[in-house]
């Protein structure tokens, strides 16, 4: 069989490596930056049996529709890379927000040998040892499956864009939207659409999707800070003063629900802790710091993340504002009409604008209601805003890889 890989840089290569030590004749045509594999004038002279394309490209590519050959996202190639040797249990997680958060939270009540694959690590339990930052693309799981597989033991998989479809139990995190592929695709339903051969699916609580998909509140429902949950013969309850906060509410509840469908007491979730840069809250001497930066931060989180330091400090005022979005490779941005709107709403007292492409006349309307400044990197404006707030409140709500 002859396939052809699109794109390069979001784990075709490792997709085509797995499927040329099985034997296969394999090309590749670097979609986005034309540097590697053979040209797309090149592929389409050629004849192919088989054509791999990522689920975000562009649907009206030209070797898509040139090419007379069926195709199949990364997403199924990896599900057919992976095979028969998988994990077990294997549980999928994808979705908008809150994907790193729900998975540690089910992490945090596995048993025995096993995998946690995030955007923040791959981790083997129950040594918590890291093994490297692979990034979430559906070929990622390769090698962290195959790590699982060898030890007999489980695995916990975070997912960009999508369910691979292999696993004995699916999670989705947010029922948030938003099109991508040039605007073709909507992102809630490739995902729904990706878990069609998954067993279960859970979703958030009070989301009605059908199929089979599960809201997570038909199985542990939250009141403040105590989750109650029943299943099949479990059931009880627990408390957790994460609970309160938006940030882990769902992703508590999710992993409560997916514990109790594979057979396991979620009440050890009451001592589930905050991650870092998951609205992970410290003081710097007299400073009081909430870290809400990671890929999933947006105008509803930032929010959040300043109530909580309010709440959670016992100050009044003031507070410096770190917020924008660090350069690299995040399917959503962080545009600045919502960066405006978490300002106007939430009234810092200083702002460290973080990230280039910002049109700074968008945000000159704010200039005379408090001090805006500007940075390249996270930990650039971290550095800046604990110099020049000491005894404050520090609210870190930067979208980036971590």
């Amino acid at each position: 069989m002859r396939i052809l890989v699109l794109d390069t840089i979001h784990g075709g290569k490792i997709i085509a490596r797995a499927l040329l030590e099985r034997g296969y004749l394999v090309e590749m045509v670097d979609v986005y930056r034309g540097k590697e594999g053979i040209s797309p004038r090149s592929a389409e002279r050629s004849d192919y049996d088989l054509v791999i394309a990522p689920v975000h490209l562009y649907p009206g590519y030209p070797l898509l529709r040139s090419i007379p050959a069926p195709a199949v996202t990364h997403h199924q190639a990896v599900r057919w890379v992976m095979g028969r040797e998988l994990p077990s249990p294997l549980v999928e997680i994808t979705g908008a927000r809150g994907k790193t958060t729900t998975a540690h939270a089910l992490a945090h009540l596995m048993k025995g040998p096993g995998v946690l694959h995030t955007s923040m690590g791959t981790v083997s339990f129950p040594g918590k040892n890291l093994h490297g930052h692979d990034g979430i693309t559906p070929a990622s799981l390769i090698k962290a499956a195959s790590a699982a597989h060898t030890v007999g033991g489980w695995m916990i998989a975070e997912i960009s864009l999508g369910f691979i479809g292999a696993g004995q139990l699916g999670i989705l995190t947010s029922g948030d939207t938003y099109r991508f592929a040039g605007g073709e695709k909507d992102a809630l339903g490739e995902k729904l659409r990706s878990g069609s051969l998954l067993p279960r699916i859970i979703t958030p609580p009070g989301t009605v999707l059908g199929g089979n998909t599960v809201p997570a509140d038909d199985i542990a429902s939250v009141d403040g800070d105590v989750c109650r949950y029943t299943w099949e013969g479990i059931r009880g309850k627990f408390s957790n003063p994460l609970l309160e906060t938006e940030a882990y509410r769902n992703p508590i509840a999710l992993a409560a629900a997916a514990a109790c469908i594979m057979g396991l007491d979620p009440s050890p979730l009451s001592t589930f802790s905050s991650l870092k840069g998951r609205m992970a809250f410290s003081w710097h001497g007299d400073t009081a710091v909430v870290d809400d930066s990671n890929s999933g931060t947006c105008a509803l989180t930032a929010r959040e993340a300043i109530r909580f330091a309010r709440r959670a400090s016992g100050f009044r005022g003031p507070l410096t504002l770190v917020i924008g979005k660090e350069d690299g490779a995040i399917c959503e941005g962080f545009p600045a009409e919502d960066i405006v709107g978490v300002v106007q709403s939430e009234r810092p007292d200083n702002v460290i604008l973080v990230g280039q492409g910002y049109d700074t006349h968008i945000f000159s309307s704010l200039q005379n209601d408090l001090h805006i400044e500007w940075c390249n990197s996270l930990a650039e404006g971290e550095a800046l805003a604990l110099k020049e707030a000491k005894g404050r409140m520090v609210v870190l709500a930067v979208k980036t890889w971590r």
